[in-house]
């Protein structure tokens, strides 16, 4: 960049320079060139606590400002990072390198050296900050992403910074997660796609079946082949290429891979590109989010897919369909990570008590023998006589009995549950409730997570701890009485919320938003100054 090696430029800086490295009986005019540049420094770093406690630390020394090749480079480094804010899903005008470009022209005196050595520390720990863990507070955004977001110390930003080199430093900030860099070629891919006019016409809202033709099925040909699932083709008729095309839709869309483009088909082939690209740029966020060692082995759980999975070294070992809570406020799945530490075989079900006295306490007063199943007991744990209460006589606040189910395999908790005790009181476990696995969308509970292969999930758990991880789990069962196994090497378990998300071999993967906090975040991104954009073609 031209301005950065100006002869101005560069000999202003180097006057300054020499001030800094004056000793105390050098030159009044040098002396004063110097205190002026170190207050002016202090002064600026004063609104600002992580940088005034860098440049305490460091004597006012300059870190961007000197007339060095280290200056030169961090410079460079920087305004090149900057510039590229936007590849990331970040708000460009933020950093404004125009502003730090016209700051530099018009530096004059060593004040305006000191500020704007400053303004370049405040722009690269904004940035630096931005691009390794976000620019949004997920809570702030949605009260169920409970997540803990892993900030960095911004103080030891500046100072690993002047210890590293400076392009490399900007290459190791963003997430390093395989994740992130699909999510980054899949968010160019759909600029260039919104540069080219997007996907075409969308597809009339009828069904189409395999074997028919007309304008219909030329549109979803079309849309399908910008979309990359159809080779280019000139017919008009539902083929068996079509078919297979629509079934691998379908599967990358979450939904039933019937071949048949019907409603719900239909209406994801009609989502535009922009609103994928929406997608992609949360899920990048999103990524920041966990921008943190997930585990060697780790338990991913996308509430979205409604999906769980077991991941070593960053590839899929076990998979199952899950049941996730309820699009209702008092129901839905947090978001957060923990670590789960035991699984417990033949459990009781201990029944919160906003389900007791939500749900359960109005059907005991209009019958006292109802949900006969569940035991009721006093405060102390002794069992109650349901014959000696009277029910009508207690109000939600005032219900002073707990509840509780015995293990059994219609227990609502099925025959195993896996924890991470968490104050969400959220965890996976079985469930009698097996129908609920046939559907597409799966939101039924109330907050935990009901796996559709709870046996299978407990013997991949198993399986590194004992050399019968199947005989081991089945003599517990078969016990039937209530058994805590704990896990050897606790797993770290991640509930995620992803509506686009990538796998290592095949197309990104698109999912609905069905707590809407995709589009909340995307609200909130776009105040932030996020903005969509049209690549090149």
């Amino acid at each position: 960049m031209q301005l950065l090696t100006s002869p101005r430029f560069l000999g202003f800086l180097s006057v300054v320079a020499i001030a800094a490295c004056v000793t105390m009986t050098a030159p009044a005019p040098a002396q004063a060139q110097v205190t002026a540049y170190r207050q002016a420094v202090a002064e600026a770093a004063s609104r600002d606590d992580a940088i005034a406690e860098f440049y305490r630390s460091n004597d006012y020394r300059p870190i961007w400002t000197g007339a060095d090749d280290a200056g030169m480079a961090r410079r460079q480094a920087l305004l090149d990072a900057v510039a590229a804010a936007s590849d990331h899903g970040l708000p460009a005008q933020r950093y404004d390198p125009h502003a730090l470009r016209a700051m530099m022209q018009a530096a004059r005196t060593p004040r305006d050296l000191g500020a704007l050595e400053v303004e370049l520390s405040r722009v690269f720990v904004q940035f630096a900050t931005d691009i390794q863990t976000g620019i949004l507070t997920p809570k702030k955004v949605d009260a169920d992403i409970v997540r803990k977001v892993p900030l960095r110390d911004r103080t030891a930003y500046l100072t690993n910074f002047t210890q590293s080199t400076p392009a490399g430093f900007f290459r190791k900030l963003p997430p390093q997660s395989p994740e992130y860099a699909r999510l980054m070629r899949e968010k160019m891919r759909l600029e260039t796609i919104l540069a080219a006019g997007g996907w075409g016409a969308q597809v009339p809202g009828t069904t189409l079946r395999p074997g028919e033709n007309g304008d219909g099925v030329v549109r979803l040909r079309n849309r399908l082949m910008r979309m990359g699932y159809l080779t280019r083709s000139a017919t008009a008729q539902y083929d068996a290429k079509m078919q297979a095309a629509v079934q691998q839709f379908q599967l990358d869309h979450g939904l039933d891979a019937d071949g048949v483009a019907g409603p719900s088909t239909v209406r994801q082939v009609n989502i535009e590109a922009q609103e994928r690209l929406q997608s992609v740029i949360v899920a990048m966020e999103r990524e920041r989010w966990i921008n943190q060692p997930l585990g060697q082995r780790h338990i991913l759980v996308n509430i979205t897919d409604f999906s769980a999975r077991i991941m070593d070294d960053n590839k899929v070992t076990f998979q199952t369909r899950s049941v996730v809570g309820k699009n209702d406020p008092a129901r839905r799945t947090p978001e957060f990570s923990d670590v789960m530490d035991h699984m417990v075989i033949n459990p009781s079900w201990f029944v919160p008590r906003s389900i007791a006295t939500g749900e359960y306490l109005p059907l005991l007063q209009r019958n006292r023998n109802a949900v006969s199943y569940m035991e009721i007991t006093d405060r102390n744990g002794r069992r109650v006589n349901r014959a000696n209460v009277n029910f009508a006589n207690y109000t939600a606040r005032t219900f002073p009995f707990s509840m509780r189910q015995p293990p059994s395999s219609r227990n609502a908790l099925g025959l195993v549950k896996f924890m991470f005790p968490n104050k969400y009181n959220i965890y996976l476990h079985d469930t009698p409730a097996k129908n609920l696995f046939s559907h597409e969308t799966r939101d039924y509970s109330h907050g935990c997570i009901r796996l559709a292969d709870p046996f299978d999930f407990a013997y991949t758990l198993l399986a590194r701890q004992s050399d019968d991880p199947v005989g081991f789990f089945q003599s517990h069962l078969r016990s039937g009485a209530e058994s805590r196994v704990n896990l050897t090497d606790p797993v770290q378990v991640h509930i995620i919320y992803r509506t686009a998300f990538t796998v290592a071999k095949g197309k990104t993967n698109y999912r609905a938003d069905v707590y809407g906090r995709d589009a909340n975040i995307w609200r909130a991104l776009a105040r932030e100054g996020v903005a969509l954009r049209a690549g090149q073609v």
